[in-house]
């Protein structure tokens, strides 16, 4: 029906048809699937969630003299400079290393901080070399005194994900967050049928290069992401039912916006960083509009019991995303209260913005420069010949 082509020149002209998902989702049920795909001409997705496998690649400028950086830390947190002599790498989960009091802090903090134009102190420790004689050096940096800062996020944008809940007798603090004994609560971390993945299910529309919205700025799919897999068992509808595709994820930080990049702590666990992503998908065919139109009740997500301290847990069946955003489900004859990590209100504000800036004629799409890979198995870690205790 379309080209990525064609769409690109309506948004310059801003006469193109965009509908964020959920009112796409709308548009099918009132006119059906066909009708639906001859009006619009590009549907976006967003979602707003804790990804916690994301950092900064960070420049810092040569010192006079100049210093290899081995050892460095901003506003207390380690960052990574095992590579050029003052590039930096700082994880969104990496922790302070300055006392008690600062744990309910770490990369995630220092890179929003930075986002937001605020003052970030540093202290470094070089290798002393003939032509990097500096062996310390310690100031104040901005957003604006450093010249590379983006993000560079290899696992991203899950396709599905599970549901957290706890069978034990005491409460676990995990990446869901806290979880209660004897069932009393639920997490799940995905926002269902508005999520980005879940509508291109098996990734014909995204790709390495396709351009997103990322943290409020412009940003690209750059890799599959780490634990990318595709194989993951799928239903009729072709949505996975449980852990699936990821993406590699890159983008300017220095254009992002505070609002759409906020660091977070779990409690007993430690720091992540919430970040808003919006992906675009053009209506090339009639397909497309027929895979968004998934609806909550065709997706399930596994429910996992977090007390049984394994890589691989129990579980207590599927649950459908529309059963869970009822804030209850059933689990062996009891309610159990649930609650999502996402901010499906957030989520759900990504897309729009995103829609306004097409409509205004401020992102255009592109073609993926290679396709990501569908068939990608998941390789376990086991120490072979070896008891591993549990305790």
């Amino acid at each position: 029906m379309r080209t990525i082509a064609e769409i690109n020149d309506k948004i310059s002209r801003q006469c193109a048809a965009v509908l964020t998902v959920d009112e796409l989702k709308a548009r099918v049920v009132e006119v059906g699937v066909t009708q639906t795909a001859k009006e619009v001409d590009v549907i976006t997705t967003g979602t707003f969630e804790p990804m916690e496998s994301s950092g900064a690649i960070i420049n810092l400028g040569h010192t006079d003299p100049p210093i290899k950086i081995r050892q460095c830390w901003l506003d207390g947190v380690l960052a990574y400079s095992g590579f050029g002599a003052v590039d930096l790498y700082l994880g969104a989960t990496q922790v302070p290393e300055d006392g008690e009091e600062s744990r309910e802090r770490g990369g995630g903090h220092v890179i929003q901080d930075l986002i937001a134009g605020k003052t970030v102190q540093l202290r470094a420790i070089g290798q002393v070399t003939d032509c990097y004689p500096r062996a310390s050096f310690d100031t104040t940096i901005t957003r604006d005194t450093i010249n590379q800062f983006y993000l560079y996020n290899p696992r991203n944008l899950y396709q599905n994900f599970i549901v957290g809940v706890n069978g034990g007798d005491r409460p676990l603090f995990t990446y869901l967050g806290p979880l209660q004994p004897r069932l009393s609560n639920g997490v799940y971390s995905n926002t269902g049928a508005i999520s980005p993945l879940l509508n291109d299910p098996d990734l014909q529309l995204i790709g390495i290069g396709s351009r997103i919205f990322l943290g409020g700025g412009v940003g690209y799919v750059s890799w599959e992401g780490t634990q990318h897999f595709p194989l993951q068992k799928r239903l009729p509808n072709r949505t996975p039912v449980g852990p699936s595709a990821t993406l590699a994820l890159i983008g300017d930080a220095k254009q992002m916006n505070a609002r759409w990049v906020r660091a977070c702590y779990f409690k007993n666990y430690g720091p992540s960083l919430m970040l808003g992503v919006g992906v675009p998908l053009p209506v090339l065919h009639e397909e497309v509009v027929a895979k968004c139109a998934v609806q909550d009740k065709d997706i399930v997500a596994p429910v996992v019991d977090f007390s049984i301290p394994r890589r691989v847990r129990p579980t207590f069946g599927l649950v459908s995303y529309a059963q869970l955003k009822t804030g209850r489900i059933t689990i062996e004859g009891k309610a159990v209260r649930v609650a999502p990590l996402a901010s499906i209100y957030l989520s759900r504000q990504v897309a729009l913005e995103l829609k306004q800036w097409i409509e205004n004629g401020q992102f255009t799409l592109t073609e993926p420069v290679s396709v990501i890979p569908m068939d990608r198995t998941f390789v376990p870690q086991d120490s072979w010949g070896q008891r591993i205790p549990l305790d």
